[in-house]
């Protein structure tokens, strides 16, 4: 079993952000303002997924993966905190947040079900967050220019989800969830993962004026489509998830513990 390490980020995120602080490029801004508004309803769900799954285990097999559960629910539980506050300055400058709430009315249809169905939609949703920490890690020029505190924030997030990105599958297969469910419900994790990211990002576009400006679409290919492109890049780890015999260890990423080494002054050990 994994222990995972919760670190306490220490960058002030009450002070204002730039408009567009990832170097002054809209898309760059908007695509992960998104991501971030849906996190803190997102992370919530994940912890509560894996608590309930991992209660359900018998006690011996409970008690196995008891540190780690519980290193996974600190790891989100601060990544829900700390994107909370990103949330609360993008609020202040009038975005509107419209991934969270739509996922929260998703989320509510799961109460009362078999909570096996709930944790293979975390493992899905673990794995797009771990294919994309990844590809962060890799290209970690993508983020040069933007403001400090945020690079940091986000590469924080980055090493963590890749450190953690095996606790809910492993949960689920201990409870006997099999792979036909996983992935069933990890193409319905692709098909809302990929419609809210794209509904947010351009709303965000279009409180920002930007929505129309050519210079947008070609920083969105860059970034999804040129080379080193995120799309191009994550597509054969995405697929990878259909496999029978997959793990998510089989992807691991030794870029996260190095960049959380030589940036060890930037969070506190919990």
């Amino acid at each position: 079993m994994a222990h995972h390490t919760v670190r306490s980020l220490l960058v002030d995120l009450s002070t204002p952000i730039e408009r567009r602080w990832a170097g002054g490029d809209a898309f760059l801004t908007a695509f992960f303002n998104a991501l971030s508004m849906s996190f803190p309803v997102g992370e919530q769900f994940f912890i509560d997924a894996v608590r309930t799954a991992a209660k359900a285990l018998p006690a011996d097999v409970q008690a196995g993966f008891a540190d780690e559960v519980q290193g996974f629910v600190g790891q989100e539980a601060t990544h829900r905190r700390i994107h909370g506050l990103f949330n609360g300055q993008l609020e202040a400058q009038g975005h509107r947040n419209t991934w969270g709430p739509r996922a929260a009315r998703r989320i509510a249809r799961f109460e009362g079900g078999d909570p096996r169905h709930a944790l293979a939609v975390t493992a899905g949703y673990e794995h797009f967050t771990a294919i994309m920490a990844a590809w962060m890690l890799q290209h970690p020029e993508v983020l040069d220019g933007a403001e400090p505190r945020l690079r940091t924030m986000w590469m924080w997030h980055a090493a963590e989800e890749t450190e953690h990105r095996s606790t809910a599958f492993d949960v689920y297969r201990a409870g006997g969830g099999d792979q036909r469910w996983r992935i069933r419900w990890f193409r319905v994790v692709t098909f809302f993962f990929v419609t809210d990211v794209i509904r947010q990002t351009l709303r965000n576009l279009w409180h920002d004026g930007a929505l129309l400006q050519g210079r947008t679409w070609r920083s969105a290919w860059r970034l999804l489509f040129a080379r080193g492109g995120l799309v191009r890049e994550t597509f054969r780890p995405w697929r990878a998830y259909f496999r029978p015999g997959f793990h998510p260890q089989q992807q691991d990423e030794p870029r996260a513990e190095a960049w959380l080494r030589d940036n060890a002054a930037q969070f506190r050990e919990v």
